[in-house]
């Protein structure tokens, strides 16, 4: 039987991948993006659940709005677990590995009003608009401009989504 250090020993040595990063850049920067993609996934699924159980008279709009932000979540986990494969790292690697690194709280209510299932899906995008500020300061501390560029993408996208939720809250008493 094999000790865990042999096994990320040998783990590194067929999976690690050049980069004139150092050794503490891609430890640091591949800890921060797996979070955010397991945020990303935690989102992505909330979003769809919301999406799937929406109800009341805005149905149409809301459902589909949903749909789409959902389509643009999923649309950024594969470039972001490339990104620390890039890195030389390893990156998410199951459901219960998520669930382990997400931040973002589920909701597995039965029902959950409209207007509250929009609020919380724009507090939770504020939230991942926050940490991927974070991880694109520590790219800058570390020199890592690839994943700062792909970064200031994903926070206009984030940035969107979230004015989105908020202008449909506005006029309610939820913020």
């Amino acid at each position: 039987m094999t000790d865990q250090k042999t096994v990320r020993t040998a783990a590194e040595r067929q999976l690690g991948t050049p980069t004139d990063l150092s050794a503490n850049a891609t430890r640091d920067l591949a800890a921060e993006l797996n979070r955010v993609l397991a945020d990303v996934f935690a989102l992505y699924l909330k979003t769809k659940n919301f999406h799937w159980h929406m109800s009341g008279p805005n149905f149409r709009d809301y459902h589909l709005m949903l749909d789409d932000q959902g389509d643009q979540l999923l649309a950024m986990t594969d470039p972001i677990a490339e990104r620390v494969r890039k890195l030389g790292e390893t990156t998410l690697r199951s459901v219960s590995d998520i669930a382990n690194r997400q931040s973002l709280l589920d909701n597995n209510a039965d029902y959950v009003d409209p207007l509250d299932m929009l609020a919380e899906l724009h507090s939770d995008n504020r939230a991942l608009l926050a940490e991927m500020r974070t991880v694109h300061g520590l790219c800058d501390e570390h020199g890592d401009v690839a994943t700062a560029s792909v970064l200031e993408n994903w926070i206009d996208e984030t940035e969107n989504r979230a004015w989105f939720l908020f202008e449909i809250c506005r006029t309610s008493k939820i913020r």
